[in-house]
């Protein structure tokens, strides 16, 4: 196993995680297409996005990319189907955690809880003008669908975003899985 495969874990969000996710919005500014930035606001808003948004429940699973002790990127399973085995699958990590194979290795072992779940098909998608985002999505195992015209709006601006999936029976991408929790 090399070092950065020890380096990080998953587990769900705890309010402690509060200041990790300030920093996160706070230098880094494309997140502002994720998560609300006034969240970084205060350390009271922080916790209060952690309790409203990045939950672990029935029908919503986030899980903090743990990197020596710090919360630095999320990953999340959320419009969870139980009866059509869908779901839909999120990911961002902080500028400091980029380009280390973190995400590609978090999506990959979230994907592969799901489908231990029951889970059948992952659907997920990014802007077209994200070429990082499709790399992470491709190398963990997504294939890519089709182009949603026009689908986000961020401010006066309006952006194709391309759809991928995994399903269950696709082949398991070659990446080492990353420990996760389910627990608090």
């Amino acid at each position: 196993m090399n070092a950065a495969a020890e380096l990080i874990h998953l587990r769900p969000w705890v309010p402690e995680d509060a200041e990790a996710l300030r920093r996160a919005l706070r230098h880094t500014p494309d997140l502002e297409t994720q998560v609300d930035t006034s969240v970084a606001a205060s350390a009271e808003r922080a916790r209060g996005f952690i309790a409203d948004s990045l939950t672990f429940g029935a029908q919503r699973k986030n899980w903090a990319v743990i990197q020596d002790g710090q919360a630095v990127g999320n990953i999340g399973v959320s419009a969870i189907d139980w009866r059509h085995e869908t779901a839909w699958i999120s990911y961002w990590l902080a500028a400091e955690a980029r380009g280390r194979g973190y995400a590609m290795r978090s999506l990959a072992s979230v994907a592969n809880w799901a489908f231990e779940e029951g889970l059948f098909r992952l659907e997920l998608g990014h802007r077209v003008n994200n070429p990082g985002s499709c790399r992470v999505a491709v190398a963990a195992g997504f294939k890519p669908e089709g182009v949603e015209r026009l689908k986000l709006r961020y401010g006066a601006l309006r952006f194709d975003v391309e759809t991928h999936s995994r399903l269950k029976t696709d082949p398991v991408p070659d990446l080492i899985q990353v420990p996760l929790c389910t627990s608090f």
